[in-house]
């Protein structure tokens, strides 16, 4: 495979935009005017000139997702690379763009927690970044998740405002940043997850995640006095199991780690499992009758404005990154590429995409959604590993004629 991969780029014809043609598949390094240099030396002049900046500071120059290094050549021709944290401490101190007022949230008080009765008899819980949702019904409290950095203040939020016991516990998921403080409700309560997150917990075997005794496949409904609670799950997005959690008569709707009110998603696409049931989700959250959104994340509550926004910028992401799969300039990409490392190419080819991607969206939704400028890079990475992985749109690595 590197050998073709070799002699593609050797016969691809020549980059537009090439300081140093006649390198990289020997150890031999010379720039076209014949002056000989270090690799080192070579990059660092390469990335100054081709270096672009945004208003909110030098983003395009930031390394891919995963981390990077710098590469140079030591006075015994042995190869050398920089540190990781070097690389990190870079990004960490890199300005950021000012967050947009509608991604501000109230103020976190004292008590570490703010609590908000967004409907008749449900209640809104954050602490700045992670959110929990409980109800008071004729039958007690039902809690839906427990993030571990709101812990015990969720019983003590509830205590706040019932002395009703917690008699129901709703799973939206498996992962542990929302539902790693579950064993703080009361073992003889009712514990809801649809299938699949019921398995992933007792493969998982965690004590501070009690496993569900009452399980659901595609709907389950919660007629709990004056209350009625709809779990949802019509097929996997952010995980396999993460539900859609309706009220409809206080129109109130929770889905947790997919859509993120005032705010681009976090990295990576939140880590999603199924990136096109993501996207999918949007369309689905839409149907519903609601009027005030739970999104377990950041801080406030959504609307139906902030699913469209959000979904505007993910239609905006897919429709950039796909474009770029096709359009990366791949001799200029690999010019400084050893060929015969085949994990090299595809991460130089999969960070030129993301970076052409984030190039075109970050100034578009920078002062729209909080946080375009520090994480649509690794976004536009995941979004095109799921066009390519998911959709088979694989640009230049599409099927040999």
């Amino acid at each position: 495979m590197a050998a073709g991969l070799k002699a593609y780029f050797m016969t691809a014809g020549r980059p537009k935009h090439r300081p140093f043609v006649e390198l990289l598949f020997d150890n031999g390094l010379q720039r076209p005017d014949g002056v000989e240099t270090d690799l080192g030396t070579a990059i660092g002049e390469l990335r100054q000139k081709d270096k672009r900046t945004y208003e909110s500071g030098p983003y395009a120059t930031s390394p891919q997702p995963g981390g990077n290094v710098s590469t140079s050549i030591n006075a015994n021709g042995a190869t050398a690379l920089a540190s990781f944290a070097e690389e990190a401490r870079r990004r960490r101190e890199a300005p950021t763009a000012p967050v947009p007022a509608n991604a501000k949230g109230p103020q976190v008080p004292a008590s570490g927690y703010v609590l908000d009765e967004i409907a008749d008899g449900i209640f809104w819980l954050s602490d700045g970044s992670y959110q929990s949702m409980f109800v008071v019904t004729a039958d007690g409290v039902v809690a839906v998740d427990a993030p571990p950095t709101l812990g015990h203040n969720i019983l003590r939020a509830i205590g706040r405002v019932t002395r009703e016991p917690v008699r129901h516990v709703i799973y939206s998921h498996h992962h542990s940043d929302h539902v790693g403080a579950m064993s703080i409700f009361p073992e003889q309560a009712a514990y809801y997850a649809q299938r699949a997150t019921a398995q992933r917990l007792k493969l998982l075997g965690d004590p501070r995640r009690p496993l569900p005794t009452e399980l659901y496949d595609d709907s389950l409904t919660l007629e709990l006095g004056d209350h009625s609670l709809r779990l949802d799950y019509p097929g996997p997005n952010h995980s396999e199991g993460n539900s859609f959690i309706y009220a409809p008569n206080q129109r109130v709707l929770m889905l947790v780690d997919v859509i993120f009110p005032g705010w681009v998603p976090f990295s990576n696409l939140s880590l999603s499992a199924f990136v096109p049931g993501v996207l999918r989700a949007h369309e689905q959250a839409l149907d519903y009758q609601f009027d005030h959104f739970v999104g377990g994340h950041v801080t406030r509550p959504g609307t139906p404005e902030d699913v469209r926004v959000q979904q505007e910028y993910l239609t905006d992401l897919r429709t950039t990154a796909e474009a770029a799969l096709s359009g990366i300039d791949l001799p200029a990409t690999m010019a400084a590429i050893d060929t015969s490392n085949v994990w090299a190419v595809f991460r130089a080819y999969l960070d030129a995409v993301a970076a052409a991607t984030a190039d075109e969206i970050v100034p578009r939704w920078k002062d729209r959604l909080g946080g375009a400028d520090v994480f649509t890079l690794p976004n536009a990475w995941a979004m095109a590993e799921s066009l390519r992985l998911d959709l088979n749109s694989l640009g230049p690595f599409s099927t040999v004629p």
